[in-house]
């Protein structure tokens, strides 16, 4: 009797200690998602530089529905909002699938496409960055660089493909 009685509690002082190492643990995680929470101002602060669609991109662009869904992702994301990224792969798979579908056709070029695909490889990497829990701060505050970098890449390559198509070059 004596021995059930030592077993039963010592079952019962074991439940109860691995109770509360949880219990902090889950605390411990919540101290450190608060600490890493990415901000409007943290997204200001990286250092890249912004090209911004010319007025005949922005022209050409203005039916394209999918690329204005991006570019407005691409807006929330600055604001520091990752929402969109918590279980959404089939609709970011549709958005990627349908913009290179839509190009307009004078953007309907390879350099662009590369460039949607880049800016698609870095869309799912900062998908991946954001839904893990062991990301610091500061690896998904470059992840996120990297995706603007790449956003404005394909601007960038969108101004020079019809800056490019608008000089009347004769041939002698």
């Amino acid at each position: 009797m004596n021995a059930k009685f030592l077993c039963i509690l010592t079952l019962f002082i074991l439940f109860l200690s691995c109770k509360k190492t949880q219990e902090e643990n889950t605390n411990d995680i919540a101290e450190v998602k608060q600490n890493d929470v990415i901000t409007e101002s943290d997204i200001f602060k990286l250092d890249y530089i912004e090209f911004v669609p010319s007025p005949e991109v922005e022209e050409l662009t203005q039916n394209w529905t999918e690329y204005i869904e991006l570019q407005e992702q691409v807006r929330q994301i600055k604001k520091g909002d990752l929402s969109y990224f918590n279980d959404n792969e089939e609709t970011i798979k549709n958005l990627f699938e349908s913009i290179v579908e839509a190009i307009p056709e004078q953007l309907n070029n390879n350099s662009i496409v590369a460039r949607i695909k880049a800016v698609e490889t870095k869309f799912y990497k900062l998908e991946s960055f954001a839904n893990l829990e062991t990301t610091t701060k500061e690896e998904l505050l470059l992840t996120i660089k990297e995706f603007l970098i790449s956003i404005t890449n394909l601007d960038l390559q969108m101004n020079k493909t019809i800056e490019l198509e608008n000089q009347n070059i004769e041939k002698p």
